[in-house]
């Protein structure tokens, strides 16, 4: 009962839909009806804003984050097992919320969550190579796939992580990560995927 407890309240954090409550309280929108459609950091950006977009951002990874800390109260703690099997639970809340009929986001920032309270080292990593690969491509979705399929390279030829189960995962996260950008994969071989414009130097003197 505790374990089944557990997974029902990871699920519920990652049904939090922070960018749709969000963009309906101070926009008076549904995101989803919006920009790319998807109920993710990314769009709030582009849809919402710079300063409700930071606020997605940090509000979904906490919520990854967050769910795998409940391990550490359970009879459960240590397990690192249950701790991916809960944060992966968090992560399809996410992108099968069920607050909001089961339309969500992609689960990058909460998968990021869960990967910081997971392996912060590989967490900072997997971060600078999506920064790298946004400086270079200047497209987010480019950037979250090169992070993601980072991830399990860090663990295993940095960090040499002696835990299988999470190497393991981390592939996991690496292909569902895959799996949910399918979209963007079909748009990037049609040239019409869309790209982040940093503000220019002169614009900025401006």
């Amino acid at each position: 009962m505790e374990l089944l407890l557990l997974f029902i309240a990871a699920y519920l954090l990652g049904s939090t839909a922070w960018s749709v409550w969000l963009g309906k309280w101070f926009k008076g929108l549904d995101l989803r009806e919006h920009g790319s459609g998807n109920a993710g950091a990314t769009n709030s950006f582009r849809v919402l804003g710079t300063k409700i977009g930071i606020a997605v951002l940090v509000l979904d990874a906490f919520k990854g984050f967050l769910a795998v800390q409940l391990i550490a109260y359970s009879s459960y703690a240590g397990s690192a097992v249950h701790m991916l099997l809960i944060g992966f639970t968090a992560v399809l809340g996410h992108i099968f919320p069920l607050f909001v009929g089961f339309r969500g986001g992609k689960g990058i920032a909460t998968l990021l969550g869960v990967v910081i309270a997971l392996h912060p080292g590989a967490a900072l990593l997997a971060m600078l190579t999506f920064l790298l690969s946004l400086l270079i491509s200047r497209i987010v979705s480019v950037s979250s796939m090169a992070a993601a399929v980072s991830l399990p390279f860090w663990l295993v030829y940095r960090f040499q992580e002696p835990s299988q189960i999470l190497v393991i995962f981390s592939i996991a996260i690496a292909l569902l990560v895959l799996a949910t950008h399918r979209k963007n994969i079909v748009r990037l071989f049609r040239g019409e995927e869309n790209k982040v414009r940093f503000p220019s130097k002169a614009r900025h003197e401006e």
